[in-house]
C-alpha cells in the first residue's frame, strides 16, 4: 500500500484525472472476500444502470488488492459512504495509515457477498465482466439486493477532496 503526499489532481500530472475531479461524485466502498481474505477499496468512479437486474459500473485501480479477488461470478458489497466515514474512505483508498488494516475501522458484518458497514446503503453484487479500460478495470456487476438507509450526510468527492452534499 502507498501512502500519497500529493494531491492527484493538481497540476500538471494527468489533465484527464483533473477533469474528471471536477466531476464529483459520491464515495463507495467495495468489498469482497472473508476472514483474512477480506479486501475493500474506495471509489468514486461508478455508474448505476436501470434494469433487470440493474448494474453498477466502477473504475477501479487494476492494482488495487480488491481488484485481483474480483473474478466473473464472484460477489462483492457497493456501500455507500457518509461524512463520519471520510477516514475510513482514506484508510481504504491508500491515502492515511491503517495500523492493523483498514478493517478496524468502522462496525462490520460478515455477508456472503463480503463484509458490510453497519446502517450504510448498499448493494449486493455478482461480478459479471471486468475488463482493462484505459488504465482502470472496468468491472461490471448485476445487482442481487439492495439496502437503502437516510443518509443524513453523504461522503461526496470532488477535486480531490471529501465533502458532504447538503
Amino acid at each position: 500500500m502507498t501512502i500519497h503526499s500529493t494531491n492527484p489532481f493538481a497540476e500538471p500530472p494527468d489533465p484527464v484525472r483533473r477533469f474528471r475531479g471536477r466531476l464529483g461524485g459520491a464515495v463507495s466502498l467495495w468489498t469482497a472476500g472473508s476472514g483474512a481474505d477480506r479486501v475493500g477499496l474506495t471509489v468514486s468512479s461508478l455508474m448505476v444502470a436501470n434494469g433487470d437486474p440493474g448494474r453498477i459500473l466502477g473504475l477501479l485501480d487494476p492494482d488495487a488488492a480488491l481488484t485481483e479477488a474480483l473474478a466473473p461470478g464472484g460477489r462483492a458489497v457497493v456501500q455507500l459512504l457518509t461524512w463520519a466515514d471520510r477516514d475510513l474512505a482514506e484508510a481504504f483508498a491508500g491515502t492515511a495509515p491503517a495500523p492493523g488494516g483498514p478493517f478496524r475501522t468502522g462496525e462490520w458484518e460478515q455477508t456472503e457477498h463480503g463484509p458490510v458497514l453497519a446502517d450504510r446503503t448498499r448493494a449486493l453484487v455478482r461480478v459479471e465482466e471486468l475488463r482493462e479500460e484505459a488504465w482502470s478495470q472496468l468491472v461490471v456487476t448485476s445487482i442481487e439486493d439492495l439496502l437503502i438507509v437516510d443518509d443524513e450526510s453523504p461522503l461526496e468527492h470532488r477535486r480531490g477532496r471529501y465533502r458532504t452534499i447538503p
